[in-house]
């Protein structure tokens, strides 16, 4: 059960002019389960994407990035294939035929090149990708394409999710009407750049593709690379941001001011997914934000963060509603800013003034921190009295369903 965080409802996932959804049961890992999506896009769109930084990166990440690299006027994207079930990474060359396979099948279809289609794959590292049931499926996807399908579609990128994970809002720029909407998954395997996830965000106004660029790295930066779950960054993570154009809105500049507002309404609905992840964090019972402030700079800030939202000693403290806090001063220590300087250090927790000039509050009493310990939402917020940097971590406590899941995940 994901933390505070309520299913979507269907009917509230709005219709992103431009796009087309359509998924099946292809058989990839599991019988009578949605592990198949299409997404179709109108001419005109366009698409950016970031993806995981690890070396290991699967073959669906490499095929995307190469034909990301080859959009043109003539050659822009028209559709993203996604499967579950099998991540098709650590499969060497047979991998990127497969993966290109899919792509030449789903192009036949869609009456375009392969180098069109944008694939994506989540599930089980090293096994062969199962590439006839997923071109076997694809009929079926392409027979089920609609404009409303976003909850659907949702349900398809699953894995260990235990609930869809959506959002969708209309906003205003310049008088004109935008609509959003979007889906990501993940509840294990999270660490920036990225994270064991999927994440797609439609949205019906022009933008070219340079500045898309520009926006799909911002957004990321402020929402799926500030969540951490286990510390460990997988192999299939991306991130996409489409632009349908089917709408009124075009920006023509990054430096403008619809530009500005169009980021942050595509950063709020990347957060609001992005921390969806960590609510459904594999066996998590509480959502933890980390936030460090007057640093001399966000990188230093986002490294003491992460050390504190990574350690298992602070997460199974968290999970206990045991205030050994302690651990998160330790977290701080070792995080690698060598020239911090403790003594001028503060830390709270929620309301409550833990530390106080690198030691224990005088003030503090443990009641206190068991009240706070025992909430499903806990805030940690460390003062580092350096400058005027700050960064904010999402992430969980870590449980015995944690372990649990993880051994039990192949069976």
């Amino acid at each position: 059960m994901a933390v505070n965080s309520p299913v979507p409802v269907s009917a509230d996932l709005k219709p992103v002019a431009g796009i087309e959804l359509g998924y099946a049961e292809a058989g990839v890992r599991k019988a009578n389960r949605k592990d198949l999506l299409v997404l179709k896009l109108a001419p005109g769109a366009t698409v950016a994407g970031v993806f995981t930084l690890n070396r290991f990166c699967a073959a669906p990440v490499q095929v995307c990035k190469a034909h990301l690299a080859q959009v043109d006027a003539t050659q822009a994207i028209r559709a993203l294939v996604i499967n579950t079930g099998n991540a098709n990474a650590g499969t060497g060359e047979a991998g990127l035929a497969n993966a290109n396979a899919t792509c030449a099948a789903l192009a036949g279809l869609l009456d375009c090149s392969p180098q069109q289609i944008l694939p994506f794959s989540t599930g089980v590292i090293l096994e062969p990708l199962p590439v006839d049931r997923i071109t076997a499926g694809l009929p079926q996807a392409i027979a089920n394409l609609r404009a409303d399908n976003w909850f659907n579609a949702a349900e398809s990128i699953m894995t260990t999710d235990t609930q869809p994970k959506a959002a969708s809002r209309t906003v205003t720029i310049a008088g004109k009407s935008v609509t959003l909407t979007g889906i990501s998954k993940g509840a294990g395997m999270i660490k920036p750049n990225m994270a064991t996830m999927l994440g797609f965000l439609a949205f019906d106004a022009k933008v070219p593709q340079a500045i898309l660029n520009q926006l799909v790295k911002d957004a990321a930066d402020k929402s799926f690379n500030c969540i951490t779950i286990d510390g460990d960054t997988s192999t299939n993570d991306s991130f996409m941001l489409i632009a349908t154009g089917a709408g009124e809105l075009e920006i023509t500049s990054a430096a403008s001011p619809e530009y500005a507002a169009l980021a942050e309404a595509v950063t709020a609905i990347s957060q609001h997914l992005a921390q969806q992840i960590i609510r459904d964090g594999e066996g998590a019972t509480k959502f933890i934000t980390v936030t460090v402030e007057d640093g001399r700079s966000v990188e230093e800030c986002r490294k003491i963060a992460y050390s504190i939202a990574h350690s298992p000693l602070v997460k199974t403290a968290f999970f206990a509603s045991d205030p050994n806090l302690g651990r998160i001063l330790a977290a701080i220590g070792y995080a690698g800013v060598d020239d911090l300087d403790v003594s001028q250090l503060n830390m709270y927790l929620d309301d409550v003034w833990v530390a106080k000039n690198g030691g224990r509050n005088p003030d503090y009493q443990e009641a206190d921190g068991q009240r706070v310990m025992k909430q499903s939402e806990i805030t940690v917020r460390v003062k580092l009295a350096r400058g005027n940097a700050a960064a904010t971590v999402w992430t969980c406590d870590l449980s015995h369903d944690y372990v649990s899941i993880n051994a039990d995940y192949r069976s």
